[in-house]
C-alpha cells in the first residue's frame, strides 16, 4: 500500500524562507573529491568498520548522493559522504553520485555540523571545531578562553595518559562552565591547571574543571589573586587528589567526584591562603 505525503497536520515555518542556489546532481570522479581537516573528523576505528562494511556489500541502491562543494582547483568538498566514497574506492569505483552546493567554508563547516549532529554519532569535540570552522559565536567564546589559558581542544578521543599539556576532551564542562561561571572564572580555573607544577598532563578534565570553577566563583578574592593563587595551586597535586577521590572505586558519579574534588581544594586554599572558608568570603 502506497500513500502521498500531506504536509497539512503540521504548522507552516515561521522564519524567513532563504535555502540558498538549488543543488545539482552530477556523477563526479572520486579523485576530485577532497576533506577538509578544519571541520572534518578523521576516519577512527569505528568510521573504518564502517567503511569496510559499506564496501563488502556495496549497493548503489543504499548508497546516498555525497554532499560536496566546489573549490579551487576544480575539485570539491565533501561536506557529508566521507565513509562511503572511501567504500567506493575501495571497489575501483571511479565516479559517485553527487549533490553539489554552493557554499563558501563556513556553509560547509556549518552543514557538516547539521548533518552529523543530528545522524551521525559524532564526538562533541568534533562537533566544537565544525562549528569553529562555522565561525559559530559560542564556540569562538570557547576558543578565546582556551587561547587565554594554554587549552587545546582535542579533535578525537585520547587516552587520558597520552595527553600532552593543556589538552583536553572536555568541551562540554568547557560550555557549561563558561555559561555558568563566566569567562574569567573558567580562564583562571583552567590556569590552575596547566600553568601550575609540570602543566598536568591529562588533567584538564571536566570534573575538575567543574570543581575548580565552583570553589574560584565562591570566593573571587582568591580567583582574583592572580599569580599568589598560582603559586598556592602550584602546590596542589591533582594527580594525589584525583587516587583519593577515586580511592579503588571503578565507578563514580560525575556530580559525586566534582564536590569531593570542590571540597579538597576548597580546604587546601584556606589552608594555603589562611583565610576564611571560601563560601564566607564569596
Amino acid at each position: 500500500m502506497f500513500k502521498q505525503l500531506n504536509s497539512s497536520r503540521f504548522s507552516a515555518p515561521t522564519l524567513e524562507f532563504a535555502p540558498g542556489p538549488a543543488p545539482i546532481l552530477q556523477w563526479i570522479e572520486v579523485d576530485r573529491l577532497v576533506v577538509d581537516t578544519e571541520y572534518q573528523r578523521e576516519i577512527g576505528r569505528r568510521g573504518a568498520t564502517n567503511v569496510i562494511q559499506i564496501a563488502e556489500h556495496f549497493d548503489w541502491s543504499k548508497f546516498a548522493p555525497v554532499i560536496v562543494a566546489p573549490i579551487e582547483g576544480g575539485r570539491f568538498a565533501i561536506v557529508d559522504g566521507q565513509h562511503r566514497t572511501t567504500a567506493a574506492m575501495l571497489r575501483d569505483i571511479q565516479e559517485v553520485p553527487c549533490q553539489v552546493v554552493q557554499a563558501d567554508r563556513a556553509k560547509q563547516a556549518a552543514a557538516y555540523a547539521a548533518v552529523n549532529g543530528n545522524i551521525t554519532k559524532t564526538t562533541p569535540q568534533q562537533l566544537y571545531h565544525a562549528k569553529l570552522a562555522a565561525n559559530d559565536v559560542s564556540a569562538h567564546a570557547i576558543a578565546n578562553v582556551c587561547s587565554s589559558a594554554s587549552v587545546e581542544v582535542l579533535r578525537r578521543n585520547v587516552p587520558q595518559s597520552e595527553m600532552k599539556v593543556g589538552q583536553t576532551q572536555a568541551i562540554g564542562a568547557l560550555s557549561r562552565c563558561l555559561e555558568l561561571y563566566g569567562r574569567d572564572t573558567l580562564i583562571t580555573a583552567l590556569q590552575c591547571i596547566t600553568q601550575t607544577a609540570d602543566g598536568n598532563p591529562g588533567f584538564v578534565r571536566a570534573t575538575i574543571i567543574e570543581a575548580l570553577c565552583e570553589v574560584l566563583s565562591e570566593a573571587p578574592a582568591w580567583r582574583d589573586s592572580g599569580e599568589a593563587l598560582l603559586r598556592v595551586m602550584d602546590k596542589f597535586r591533582f594527580p594525589d587528589a584525583w587516587d583519593q577521590v577515586a580511592a579503588g572505586r571503578d565507578k563514580m558519579f560525575p556530580s559525586t567526584a566534582r564536590k569531593m574534588l570542590a571540597d579538597k581544594i576548597r580546604k587546601f586554599l584556606a589552608r594555603k591562603f589562611a583565610a576564611v572558608p571560601a563560601k564566607s568570603a564569596a
